[in-house]
């Protein structure tokens, strides 16, 4: 970009860092926080490094919160017998909207994809196996996204689970190959998740 001054180059390229973001996006975001008013600007920067600061991984599931372990954990009404396994804090809050679901859930942040050099040690499957070591948990639901990393790493860790004696199961497709669970409407994902069928 032609006759960027060196304070704005750095800003679009903050924002190209983001996923799913490009150089066109980038900039068009960092033109709109150059429109806002100062105040407004430094709210903007605060609200971004007090979420840094005071939001961590649950101890248990790896969902966000700002407590040791996230209100879906410590809710004694849940069902403790079964796990979700999905692959962001983006998919928590999909299902949850559905008010269908009753388990709990385990958050691996990312999937196995060797194309992007992410191995399973990159995830949090130690910290879901590790879960898996008491009598509690009966149904671990595989709630990655129906793309080829989100089978790879589905199948990865059913192999993983199996020997444990716990069920595996994995969604029932009315969903689109390669879509994203965070866009699923309601419906759609509440059915994917009554339909869904053994590993």
């Amino acid at each position: 970009m032609a006759h960027v001054t060196a304070p704005l180059e750095n800003l679009i390229e903050q924002f190209a860092r983001l996923n799913g973001i490009g150089r066109k996006g980038a900039a068009r975001l960092a033109y709109q926080v150059l429109a806002m008013e100062k105040a407004q600007a430094e709210d903007f920067a605060k609200a971004i490094v007090e979420a840094h600061e005071k939001i961590h991984r649950c101890a248990i599931c790896q969902n966000f919160t700002e407590q040791e372990d996230c209100a879906i954990c410590r809710d004694p009404a849940r069902d403790k017998s079964v796990i979700c396994v999905v692959e962001s804090p983006r998919d928590v809050t999909a299902f949850e909207h559905t008010r269908e679901y009753k388990g709990l859930y385990h958050v691996l942040h990312g999937l196995i994809s060797p194309t992007e050099g992410i191995g399973a040690e990159q995830l949090y499957v130690q910290e879901l196996l590790a879960r898996l070591k008491t009598d509690e948990v009966k149904e671990v639901i595989m709630a990655t996204n129906p793309t080829v990393e989100g089978e790879a790493t589905a199948l990865y860790l059913a192999r993983l689970i199996k020997p444990l004696g716990v069920l595996t199961t994995r969604l029932a497709y009315g969903l689109p190959v390669g879509s994203n669970l965070e866009y699923v409407d309601d419906v759609t994902l509440y059915r994917a998740l009554s339909g869904r069928g053994e590993l």
